[in-house]
């Protein structure tokens, strides 16, 4: 269990996680403050899993907050509903880790639980917030509004343009990351390794919209939606697991 669990620091992440934000400028403030908290957090390794992810979070944010305030959305309204369901249940996840608590879904635990390098752990972070969180902060976010999750609609057509800001901002972040010897092998491949993770996030949110999609079918039928949101959950940490192997440390 990390030092996060009982350390000097846990107290202050409960307290500041306690109120979930409201708004998206809510948000970024809290993944700001958040980041100073985790920076504080001492690992044999010098990282924190957490940390990494938390950065690379912040990030994307606030790239979704700088097109809320160009007009860059059709149905601004559904995008910053949708950033605060899904950042809620990042929260939840870190303080119920935090404080320890049975409740942290499986995929977050994974990682939580974990010292690793910080690409692979960005990459579990992002594995565990699309593949599990992302489908039920849909559902939130549609019952919310009153509106259903329709393909080609304004709502589905600001959802991908999401794509653009994980694609603009992922190659900098995992460059940034990378040792000298590594850095040297990415800059012989050159855009190869950009195009290939942009691709797998813009297919991995597009499964997480089918999922959305299945969930809201079945919002009424609490066993059914119980029962799919532990396959998920047990998909997408089997899944970190893998990013979080030593193997996956190697390839990187």
């Amino acid at each position: 269990m990390t030092v996060l669990v009982g350390g000097q620091v846990q107290p202050d992440v409960s307290a500041l996680l306690a109120d979930p934000p409201d708004d998206v400028p809510a948000v970024v403030c809290q993944l700001t403050d958040l980041q100073h908290l985790l920076d504080r957090v001492p690992t044999a390794s010098g990282g924190s899993p957490i940390a990494d992810f938390n950065r690379l979070y912040l990030r994307i944010t606030t790239g979704v907050l700088e097109r809320l305030y160009a007009g860059s959305f059709a149905d601004p309204a559904f995008l910053a509903r949708l950033d605060v369901e899904f950042a809620a249940r990042y929260f939840e996840a870190v303080r119920a880790w935090t404080e320890a608590r049975p409740c942290c879904p499986r995929v977050w635990s994974v990682l939580f639980g974990r010292i690793a390098g910080p690409v692979p752990s960005a990459a579990a972070g992002v594995n565990a917030h699309i593949n599990f969180d992302l489908p039920f902060a849909l559902v939130t976010t549609f019952d919310h509004l009153g509106s259903d999750p329709v393909d080609d609609s304004d709502q589905h057509r600001d959802y991908l343009q999401l794509n653009d800001i994980f694609a603009e901002a992922i190659p900098g972040l995992r460059r940034g990351y990378l040792d000298r010897w590594q850095l040297l092998i990415d800059t012989m491949n050159g855009d190869l390794d950009d195009w290939w993770q942009g691709e797998a996030v813009t297919y991995t949110r597009n499964v997480a919209w089918r999922h959305a999609q299945k969930l809201w079918a079945l919002r009424h039928d609490l066993p059914a939606t119980a029962d799919e949101r532990a396959r998920l959950d047990g998909h997408a940490a089997a899944l970190s697991r893998l990013l979080l192997s030593p193997l996956s440390a190697v390839l990187q």
